[in-house]
């Protein structure tokens, strides 16, 4: 992820990483459905994402009465699937340069749709409750001196950097290498494994070192501190081979289907000023990922509560 979004949403699933299909083959019935009031949006395997999809589409539905249909894919293909109209809306990308500049400068089929209104930012972390006891893990420089206490038996003898879906975008691999550091990526395979293998060493209140990112729910359940890696400066990560620096803040960003966004009427006008703050993304993320909520029940409790702040989206 950067790091790393129509009516079905009951079958909203927690995609898993390396057991997520690639869906970007297989069109929902209703994008590019000329004339009709259908939309169809992107919806990526991390919580964050699912929750900006379930308000947009309870509006869509509830206050544009709009069809909408979801269709599940990875952060790459989804760039694919958007160009060639199989999606209509991503509404959730944490900075892909390539796709950036082959579909919305070259072939002009993807257009920008501004901010979310939320910053991401991956990082490497720890429990507080470990940074307490060693303040000095918090810098990179001090990593290898607790290598031994972070093995575990998929780590192959050195310390364990836990990462999640190979399908996010993460630099570890080469940071470990450049940084030369005594440790392995690990992947869990998914955000939702992930955060399973996290609360149990939470639970045993065993140390760990693991690829996140903010905003992130989690972080009420689990506090964590950001381990200090060389200061991010422009450029520093253009040849991913060579990164050996941190990951930088990135304004995640909305992207629309070029055509859907001159002819999608109302639907294409909400998704241009749907705008929220982090605290929102994680108050519907923590309903769905924590208590249980459908993305239906989830988007419908906040809408509840939050009409001053959705009214303004409205076309």
């Amino acid at each position: 992820m950067r790091v790393r979004t129509t009516l079905a949403v009951g079958s909203l699933l927690l995609l898993t990483g390396c057991g997520a299909a690639d869906m970007t083959k297989q069109a929902s019935p209703y994008a590019n459905a000329q004339g009709s009031r259908t939309v169809t949006l992107s919806v990526q395997s991390w919580v964050g994402a699912q929750a900006n999809v379930a308000v947009a589409q309870y509006l869509l539905e509830h206050e544009l009465d709009y069809r909408v249909d979801t269709v599940q894919v990875d952060e790459v293909p989804a760039w694919d699937a958007l160009s060639q109209g199989r999606v209509d809306a991503l509404l959730e990308d944490w900075g892909h340069p390539e796709q950036e500049q082959r579909y919305v400068e070259d072939k002009k089929t993807i257009t920008g749709a501004g901010d979310l209104g939320v910053t991401g930012h991956i990082g490497w972390f720890v429990p507080t409750y470990f940074a307490k006891e060693h303040p000095d893990v918090t810098d990179w420089r001090n990593l290898d001196k607790y290598a031994a206490r972070l093995r575990t038996a998929e780590s192959g003898g050195k310390g364990q950097l836990l990462d999640g879906s190979p399908s996010y975008v993460t630099n570890d691999k080469a940071l470990v290498q450049n940084l030369k550091l005594d440790y392995q990526v690990v992947f869990a395979g998914s955000e939702a494994a992930q955060i399973t293998q996290i609360k149990q060493f939470a639970k045993e209140k065993k140390p760990f070192l693991t690829y996140w990112y903010t905003p992130q729910w989690l972080f009420e359940k689990v506090p964590m501190t950001e381990v200090k890696l060389p200061a991010y400066q422009d450029g520093c990560d253009a040849d991913p081979a060579k990164i050996a620096c941190a990951y930088p803040r990135t304004p995640l960003q909305k992207y629309l289907n070029a055509d859907f966004a001159k002819e999608g009427g109302k639907a294409a006008a909400f998704l241009k000023k749907f705008h929220w703050k982090t605290e929102y993304q994680n108050d519907v993320s923590l309903m769905i990922a924590e208590q249980k909520l459908s993305p239906q029940e989830a988007a419908k409790k906040w809408v509840d509560g939050h009409e001053s702040v959705w009214k303004a989206w409205l076309p």
